[in-house]
C-alpha cells in the first residue's frame, strides 16, 4: 500500500490499544521483533451488540485459521473486516487468550505494586481494561483472533503451538467493511511453551486506500459465503448511511 498513513503508533510489549476505525480504512498491524501474539476483538462501532463471530467465520469459509483473502464475519451475517494483505500466512482463531491464572501458573507473579510497568499482564484483563472504555464488559468478551500465532490440529483434535511463525517486520492489513471498534492486547499465546514471560511490541498504521473494485476484490470473491455476507454488509451500510 503506497499511501501515507493517517495514523501511526508504536505499542510496547504487553501493551493494549483500542480505537474506532471507520469503514473503508485499512489497519496495518506489524510484528516489530518477531514472535508476536496479538489477541484481537472486533465490534460494530454503531451497534456493539454485533461483533466478530469465530464459528461463523470458520464454518462459512471452511477454514481453521485466517490469512489473505479470508474475511472476518459477524454474528449478523455480515463482514466486519477483510484481510487484504498478509506476509505471515497463518493467524490462529480457536485458542482464546491468557488469563491471570494461566500467567501466574506458567511464569510466576509480578504485580503492579511490586514491579510497576514491568508487572505481568494477561489477555483477559487487557480486554476488560480496553472494553470498559467503550461501555462494554465481561459478557462482551467472545472468542478472539490471535494474530501472528500458528496452532495446528492433529487428526485426533490435539492442538499444537508452532513457534517461529512470525518474523520481525511481518504484517497484516485489515480493511474494515463497517465502522469498527478494534481492541488489541499483546500477550503470549495460551499454548506458548516458552518458560519466560515475554510478550512482544507491535506497531499500527491506518491508511485510506483506493476504493475497492467489487468485481476484482479477492476477499469478496474468495468464497460464495463471503459474497453473500458482503451483500448483507452493503445493504446495511446503504440503508444506514445513505443520504440520498
Amino acid at each position: 500500500m503506497s499511501q501515507e498513513p493517517i495514523y501511526e503508533v508504536n505499542c510496547p510489549a504487553g501493551g493494549m490499544w483500542s480505537k474506532v476505525i471507520s469503514r473503508g480504512k485499512v489497519l496495518r498491524i506489524t510484528d516489530v521483533e518477531g514472535g508476536l501474539n496479538l489477541s484481537a476483538l472486533f465490534y460494530n462501532a454503531d451497534d456493539r451488540t454485533e461483533r466478530y463471530n469465530m464459528p461463523d467465520t470458520l464454518k462459512g469459509q471452511q477454514i481453521f485459521f485466517l490469512t489473505h483473502p479470508f474475511c472476518l464475519h459477524t454474528d449478523m451475517g455480515r463482514i466486519i473486516a477483510s484481510m487484504v494483505t498478509d506476509t505471515c500466512g497463518w493467524h490462529e482463531t480457536v485458542c482464546g487468550t491468557t488469563t491471570a491464572e494461566m500467567i501466574q501458573e506458567k511464569y510466576g507473579e509480578k504485580t503492579y505494586q511490586d514491579a510497576r510497568n514491568d508487572f505481568y499482564r494477561n489477555g483477559q484483563d487487557g480486554f476488560m481494561t480496553e472494553l470498559s472504555k467503550w461501555g462494554l464488559g465481561r459478557r462482551d468478551v467472545v472468542p478472539n483472533v490471535n494474530f501472528f500465532s500458528k496452532v495446528v490440529a492433529a487428526d485426533e483434535g490435539e492442538l499444537t503451538y508452532m513457534p517461529g511463525n512470525s518474523v520481525a517486520g511481518d504484517y497484516v492489513e485489515l480493511r474494515f467493511e463497517m465502522n469498527t471498534l478494534v481492541v488489541l492486547v499483546s500477550t503470549q499465546h495460551p499454548l506458548d511453551p516458552g518458560e519466560s514471560y515475554a510478550p512482544k511490541p507491535f506497531s499500527l498504521s491506518v491508511f485510506v486506500p483506493d476504493p475497492a473494485d467489487a468485481d476484482g476484490d479477492a476477499c469478496r470473491n474468495s468464497k460464495p459465503e463471503n459474497q453473500w455476507a458482503f451483500t448483507n454488509t452493503d445493504d446495511y451500510n446503504r440503508l444506514r448511511f445513505s443520504t440520498a
